[in-house]
C-alpha cells in the first residue's frame, strides 16, 4: 500500500487520540473509586448486621427493664395495701400474716431493685455498644457517599472527554484516504496501529529493528506504508527515523 507521507504522518495524531479515547473510556466505565465503593458496600452491610444485633440485644435489655421497673411498682403497691391493713388490722394472727407477707414483699422488693440496677447497667453498655456501632457505620457512610460522588463527576469528566476526543479524531481523520484509515483500523485491533520510527526503534512496541528489517525500510519508497517486523504497526519515518 501506498499513501502521501504526510498522510502517514497523520496516521501519528490518530493512534494518540486513540490512546486517549481508550483511557477516557477506561476511566468511564471503571472509576478508580469503583474498588474502594465495592470494599464498602460488604463493610456497611457487615456493619448493618451487627448493628442490627446489638440493637436487638438493647432492645431486649429494655424490655426486661420495663417488666422490673413493672414488678417493682406492684410489689410497692402491694406492700402499701398491706401496711394500711396492718395498721387497722385487730386480730393477732391476721397481723402476724401481714408482717410476714410484707417482710417478704421487702426481700422481693430489693432483689428486683437489684436486678434493676443490673439491667439499667446492661442498658447503658448496650447503648454504649449501638452507638459506637452506628458512629462506624456513619463514617463507613460518609465515605462511601463521598467516593461515589467523586465517581459520578470523574465518570461525567470522562465521558465529557471521550466525547471531545472523538470529535477531534473525526476532524483529523477527515483528511486520511479511507484505504489507509482502513488499514490503520486493521492493523489497531492488535497494536498501536501506527506509530513512529525513532533511530531505528518502533515507539509502538519499544523493538530495535535489526539491521535487515531497517535496510528493507530505507529502500522502501517514501510513499510506502511500511510496518513493524515484531508488533505489526504501521510505521511512520521522519527524520528522527534514523534513517
Amino acid at each position: 500500500m501506498n499513501a502521501a507521507p504526510e498522510h502517514q504522518r497523520i496516521l501519528l495524531d490518530v493512534a494518540d487520540l486513540d490512546r486517549r479515547i481508550l483511557q477516557a473510556e477506561r476511566a468511564r466505565t471503571k472509576p478508580v473509586q469503583g474498588p474502594r465503593i465495592t470494599e464498602l458496600v460488604a463493610i456497611r452491610q457487615e456493619q448493618l448486621r451487627e448493628l442490627t444485633a446489638l440493637t436487638g440485644a438493647r432492645d431486649d435489655v429494655r424490655a426486661e427493664l420495663t417488666r422490673l421497673e413493672s414488678d417493682v411498682k406492684l410489689v410497692e403497691q402491694r406492700r402499701a395495701r398491706d401496711a394500711e391493713r396492718l395498721a387497722a388490722a385487730t386480730n393477732s394472727k391476721e397481723a402476724q400474716a401481714l408482717e410476714h407477707e410484707i417482710d417478704s414483699l421487702t426481700r422481693r422488693q430489693s432483689d428486683l431493685e437489684d436486678a434493676e440496677l443490673d439491667a439499667m447497667g446492661r442498658l447503658e453498655d448496650a447503648e454504649a455498644a449501638v452507638a459506637a456501632q452506628q458512629a462506624l457505620l456513619d463514617q463507613t457512610t460518609a465515605e462511601g457517599q463521598e467516593l461515589t460522588a467523586q465517581a459520578k463527576a470523574d465518570v461525567a469528566a470522562a465521558t465529557e472527554l471521550g466525547e471531545q476526543l472523538a470529535r477531534d479524531r473525526a476532524a483529523v481523520t477527515a483528511s486520511v484516504p479511507a484505504d489507509l484509515l482502513a488499514e490503520y483500523t486493521r492493523r489497531a485491533a492488535n497494536n498501536a496501529g501506527a506509530a513512529l520510527l525513532t533511530r531505528g526503534t518502533c515507539e509502538g512496541c519499544r523493538i530495535v529493528l535489526p539491521g535487515t528489517d531497517l535496510n528493507a525500510i530505507r529502500q522502501a519508497a517514501e510513499t510506502a506504508v511500511v510496518s513493524c517486523p515484531e508488533c505489526g504497526c504501521i510505521l511512520v519515518r521522519t527524520e528522527e527515523s534514523g534513517l
